[in-house]
């Protein structure tokens, strides 16, 4: 089993065609073939139950073994943006509806996993995540016989095996929120061993002692840029959003992170929920207001491909711009593409410090 995943993900990261695929081709010829190797038969709809319906819904597949649910797939197509709220809300509240453990979400390319009847949010619940083109063919194997084989899914163990990773990430998402919490409570009650510590090393920079007054002086006078805002687990919603301006946007700034709410071009305000949907919305912008010149941003390439392309199969997940014939790739970091959007700005002839962009 394991022999036959890693020879066909290899064939998928070499022809690249799955990236020019539908939503029919992405179910026919990724998502069931990647089944029938896990050991379903996808030629049984009592086992592979394509379009199963859930009060007047549907969800792409239901796994089932002795009729009994296992696990829900939903399949969209390649480039389609998997981490959007309705495409989680929709099939995690199928699964939640039905009792169901495990739901993916993919896209041919991305393959989302989720543990659906635990708390919190959409990506609170979702445990872990597959990218064909750029995690290493053998961990990808194992990581889809750990949670979706048919006997795994079949004995309990694909459950078992997704709850052993969520709790790791649990364990790390507590300490994260909690790491600022003990800082800021060391700093705001100016913790002795604090004291000690600074006075210590104080001393062997220049070799005069401080007393505790003087240090906890020079606490006090410092505890605002010292104080680390927390954070709590839960994403901010649209409505309450912790808004962080960054003013005008600079080269070096790190957006690795971040989340973004919203941005400013040349005054005009712009609500996005992703930081690809700046990218998309900047292109719109520029297509309608320069739209003679906009093949200009074919010029624009990283070191190893172009970033702007007439032939989506150049790009490894293309989206088309709106109006034009020409795609851009989607596959990108945040500190990418504010790179890219910055570029734009500048080949347009504009202002880089005319985008503002706030995030939390």
């Amino acid at each position: 089993m394991q022999s036959q995943l890693i020879l066909f993900i290899d064939n998928l990261k070499q022809d690249r065609r799955i990236i020019s695929f539908d939503e029919a081709a992405t179910k026919q010829a990724v998502v069931l073939k990647i089944l029938s190797i896990l050991g379903w038969d996808t030629y049984n709809i009592d086992e592979v139950t394509p379009e199963y319906a859930i009060g007047g819904k549907r969800v792409d597949y239901s796994l089932r073994i002795n009729n009994a649910n296992k696990a829900f797939i939903e399949a969209k197509r390649p480039g389609e943006d998997l981490e959007n709220y309705s495409s989680q809300e929709q099939l995690l509240n199928y699964s939640f509806q039905e009792g169901v453990k495990l739901a993916l979400l993919t896209n041919g390319v991305i393959w989302l996993f989720y543990l659906p009847l635990h708390e919190g949010s959409w990506e609170q619940r979702k445990f872990y995540a597959i990218d064909i083109f750029q995690q290493d063919t053998e961990d990808i194997a194992s990581k889809f016989i750990s949670f979706l084989s048919k006997d795994n899914l079949g004995n309990g163990e694909a459950v078992k095996n997704a709850e052993a990773i969520y709790k790791g990430q649990q364990k790390v998402n507590i300490l994260k929120e909690t790491l600022p919490k003990a800082w800021n409570k060391i700093i705001g009650e100016t913790d002795e061993l604090l004291i000690d510590l600074i006075n210590d090393t104080t001393e062997k920079l220049c070799g005069y002692k401080a007393d505790s007054a003087m240090v906890e002086q020079f606490l006090s006078k410092h505890r605002g840029n010292l104080i680390i805002p927390e954070i709590s687990g839960a994403r901010p919603t649209s409505k309450s959003p912790i808004l962080k301006s960054s003013g005008a946007v600079q080269d070096t700034e790190n957006h690795t992170g971040k989340s973004i709410s919203s941005f400013y071009f040349k005054g005009s305000q712009h609500e996005v929920r992703t930081w690809k949907d700046l990218l998309i919305k900047l292109c719109e912008i520029f297509n309608s207001t320069h739209r003679d010149e906009f093949d200009k941003l074919l010029s624009l390439a990283g070191r190893k491909r172009p970033y702007f392309t007439r032939n989506a199969n150049e790009l490894r997940i293309p989206q088309k711009i709106n109006k034009t014939d020409i795609f851009v790739e989607t596959n990108l970091s945040a500190n990418n593409i504010v790179k890219i959007c910055l570029d734009m700005i500048a080949l347009f002839g504009h202002s880089r410090g005319d985008l503002k962009i706030e995030t939390y």
